[in-house]
């Protein structure tokens, strides 16, 4: 039986399978009967705050007594700190690379964490799954390509640039112009927060979605005709659940190699 069909067959109304969807996005306060000052702690926000406080916690005891040779925690910090230097910083930004590295190893270890976040039993939800976080975070990149874009070439020069690059015939400029503007003041923020935002976003519901048929099709209604599709909702919820682990490794990767380019952009416009 495929599992469409079997989904299919699965009766409606309050007894039948429903799907997950967007509603598992949606937290309400972790404290519903606490004081009113506590409505804005959710769990997104929990998570938030506690990916944060992992990151500070690991470089700090892997780095407060640094050796020759390193070991343990130390090694790992190594390990992260010489692929972001040498994948990231070195290639985007160049001779100025490493002076960047506290802000780019801090990015990428923020949102690998808060990745993870969404694999982690009981947690079970990547904080960037929510669109304001991605969208903060690629603020504050493009705040700072801003102010370095216009620290090195002027508020004038930088638009001149931006808009009316030398070698291109007058009429152009009327085509060129307003497209280079909306790319470099929306465009580059948009959608470098909602490629981290909709990654995090189709991987944790389609982990729900198999996990959901899996949990229905064995425990809630177990029966002769449903137990394959159960079986194959939980070999696919392991399936998506590994690769899934993949793409939130690679997008926290991906989002700092967007971030260290813009600043390599603003630091070498002429490049």
């Amino acid at each position: 039986m495929s599992l469409a069909y079997a989904l299919a067959l699965a009766p409606g109304g309050d007894g039948g399978f429903h799907a997950p969807d967007t509603e598992i996005f949606r937290w309400g306060p972790l404290f519903p009967d606490g004081p009113s000052w506590l409505r804005w702690f959710t769990k997104p926000v929990l998570l938030i705050a506690l990916s944060a406080a992992l990151v500070v916690a690991f470089y700090r005891i892997a780095f407060r007594a640094p050796r020759l040779v390193p070991r343990g925690m130390q090694n790992l910090g190594e390990v992260a700190y010489l692929f972001v230097r040498d994948q990231i910083a070195r290639p985007m930004i160049g001779k100025d690379g490493d002076r960047w590295m506290p802000f780019l190893l801090s990015v990428f270890s923020f949102v690998l964490v808060m990745n993870l976040m969404g694999v982690v039993p009981v947690l079970q939800l990547p904080a960037t799954s929510h669109f304001a976080m991605p969208l903060l975070l690629a603020l504050v990149v493009y705040g700072l390509y801003l102010t370095l874009s216009i620290r090195v070439q002027g508020f004038t020069g930088y638009f001149r640039n931006v808009m009316f690059p030398p070698g291109q015939p007058a009429w152009m400029y009327f085509i060129y112009s307003p497209i280079e503007l909306l790319q470099h003041l929306v465009l580059r923020p948009a959608t470098h927060s909602i490629r981290l935002f909709a990654n995090m976003f189709a991987g944790h519901l389609l982990i729900a979605f198999f996990a959901s048929v899996a949990w229905w099709f064995l425990f809630e209604k177990l029966s002769a005709a449903g137990v394959g599709v159960g079986i194959v909702g939980a070999l696919m919820t392991v399936v998506i659940t590994a690769f899934e682990i993949f793409v939130q490794a690679l997008q926290a990767y991906i989002f700092t190699l967007l971030a260290a380019s813009y600043i390599g952009g603003a630091l070498n416009p002429d490049h």
